[in-house]
């Protein structure tokens, strides 16, 4: 490993870079400046990125005399951008003064038994009572759930919608195959509304289309719907709706969760299958899968091997998952808001690198996933980036559809403990699932409440139709705020950030002032970042040279905030990058 070198994010030492005297300041950063050309024409030939198929940035052409020293590469690449090393940011597990033991209060809501758990008894469910109510999940097993079922095409009569669902399921469960018309006729008993509507043409061509390795779907079937049929056993109480506007937290099982997952598959939440707007869950993702087997397509295609691969992993018992999982979600306050204008911190650390991925490299850090505000995006449908690859890759993060409300401006979910059960290649149109992926976390000891040491972000950032919307300090402030939100520490020891272009792409947000104001919230969340261009060598070049510049003349978040505001004031008549604008503004101030 590189020595680490501390200069760069000391505050005492910055100001020791601060001369009086202009000329003097102005020599130093010409020197600087030469330091890095010598750099760049030494290692010009062996520096080129390179992206394989299997994902972005896959690694750097290190000379053709083979992979140069790492110690040697990254003193380099430190002595060059100024940015801190990877090693340097704080990751999971970290040292905590008191061990954090798995406990409830109001506002936090565990499924398992906390006094069989803390005892080292394992998992067991948590008894309780079923909650029939707007606050809860409405739950398939709930006595509550009714349905009306017609009596030999003549009379009908209202029975517990459960009943009709656990005979259709077991009388999947005992078979040792089971086809898609099957799974289709099975549905449709507990969802007659929707028969002629729903469509499992996806589903089907699945089966069909898929590899004679890989083709284990008609006796996985009978097993996602046994476990899918004992709800009732591993959820003993009434789950929460984690709603908009209130901080609360769920922690279930991993095992709860995928007999969850399992219902999702079989589509028997009630009132869970419309998002008109007057339904009763309008204001949440959808969660029933109906909408995965219906319009065949090649990104359903790997949609579906991701998903089933999952099961395939948890109805097996030599390997499935027993852990916990915690959805937490976390709303600012006005009283935690930042005063932007006035904030006086100063640069955190950064790491900027084209290579390697945030779930891979950033590993152990709170790992952003750039989200929509109705969590999981399009992941059960056609949508497929960044976000849809992360809930596909960790399934686990789709059972937050079922409970989680909208996002509002100021809040953001953070879900700690989940698995990662597959590989991916490719993004979007060209995305494919690559395997199953063997996550080391397992093999790693969990942290005191049984969960494995990852967590992600959930952040949604705005959708401009026009990218010249952006530029508006109202947008602006609010993007502050959100990455605020979900970058502000929430524990004794969390960890630092591993983000990327976040709100760029779809959103059209631009990256520049993406990057800066992520680099603002971290300031005044107190915590390192480190930023992954997915390939971009031109994006991280500019990043680092930005960051020098901001970080060598101590500019202060506030700063920062009024330069914004200049910019997005001439930005309405001037086509000027923001990293140009700064520069220029920064060299006015200097004279």
């Amino acid at each position: 490993m590189a020595k680490r070198s501390d200069k760069h994010n000391d505050s005492s030492q910055m100001q020791g870079i601060l001369q009086p005297d202009v000329t003097d300041r102005l020599e130093k950063e010409e020197k600087h400046k030469q330091v890095a050309a010598e750099y760049d024409a030494t290692d010009i030939a062996e520096r080129a990125s390179s992206c394989s198929s299997k994902s972005p940035c896959a690694g750097v052409e290190r000379g053709r005399e083979g992979k140069r020293d790492e110690q040697v590469w990254k003193q380099r690449e430190e002595a060059t951008d100024s940015c801190c090393l990877l090693e340097d940011l704080r990751r999971l597990p970290p040292s905590r003064v008191t061990p954090e033991r798995l406990s409830f209060d109001v506002t936090h809501t565990v499924l398992v038994d906390v006094g069989v758990f803390n005892s080292g008894g394992g998992v067991q469910a948590q008894q309780g009572r079923d909650m029939w109510h707007s606050n809860f999940v409405k739950l398939p097993c709930s006595p509550s759930s009714l349905m009306t079922k017609t009596i030999l095409k003549i009379h009908t009569s209202e029975v517990k919608r459960w009943e009709v669902i656990s005979k259709a399921l077991e009388r999947l469960a005992k078979k040792r195959t089971v086809t898609v018309d099957n799974v289709e006729e099975a549905i449709m008993e507990y969802n007659p509304k929707y028969k002629g509507q729903w469509s499992f043409d996806a589903l089907s061509s699945f089966v069909k289309c898929i590899p004679e390795a890989e083709n284990y779907s008609p006796t996985l079937f009978p097993k996602i719907a046994a476990l899918a049929s004992r709800l009732h056993e591993h959820v003993k109480k009434g789950i929460p709706l984690l709603q908009r506007g209130r901080t609360a937290s769920i922690t279930l099982s991993q095992v709860q969760i995928s007999c969850l997952l399992a219902n999702a598959f079989y589509c028997t939440f009630p009132h869970r299958n419309t998002s008109s707007p007057g339904a009763e869950y309008h204001n949440y993702p959808t969660i029933n899968f109906n909408s995965l087997f219906g319009q065949w397509s090649e990104r359903k295609k790997e949609k579906l091997r991701a998903i089933m691969h999952y099961f395939k992993t948890v109805t097996d018992d030599n390997s499935k998952p027993r852990g916990l999982v915690t959805f937490e979600r976390h709303c600012l306050k006005d009283t935690d808001t930042p005063k932007w204008r006035s904030c006086k911190e100063k640069m955190p650390k950064l790491h900027v690198t084209s290579d390697g991925l945030i779930e891979t490299e950033g590993t152990s850090m709170l790992q952003v996933d750039f989200a929509c505000n109705l969590i999981g995006g399009g992941v059960l449908s056609s949508g497929l980036v960044q976000e849809e690859i992360l809930f596909l890759m960790n399934p686990e993060l789709i059972v937050s559809r079922l409970f989680t409300e909208k996002l509002g401006d100021n809040e953001c979910l953070i879900i700690k403990g989940s698995q990662q059960f597959s590989r991916y290649s490719g993004f979007s149109d060209s995305f494919e699932w690559a395997g199953p992926h063997e996550d080391h976390l397992t093999r790693a000891k969990r942290d005191e409440c049984g969960r494995l040491h990852r967590q992600i972000l959930a952040i949604d950032a705005l959708r401009f139709r026009h990218r010249r919307e952006q530029y508006s300090m109202l947008h602006v402030t609010r993007e502050l705020n959100k990455a605020f939100c979900g970058f502000k520490a929430y524990g004794q020891s969390d960890p630092d950030i591993a983000t990327g272009k976040w709100g760029c792409g779809a959103f059209n947000g631009d990256p520049q002032l993406k990057a800066v104001i992520q680099l603002m919230a971290a300031a005044v969340a107190k915590k390192g970042m480190a930023f992954f261009t997915f390939g971009d060598e031109m994006f991280k070049e500019s990043l680092q040279q930005m960051y020098r510049l901001l970080a060598a003349q101590g500019i202060t978040v506030g700063k920062l905030y009024g330069l914004l505001e200049d910019y997005c004031a001439i930005k309405q008549t001037a086509d000027v990058e923001l990293f140009q604008f700064i520069r220029n503004n920064l060299s006015k101030s200097l004279l």
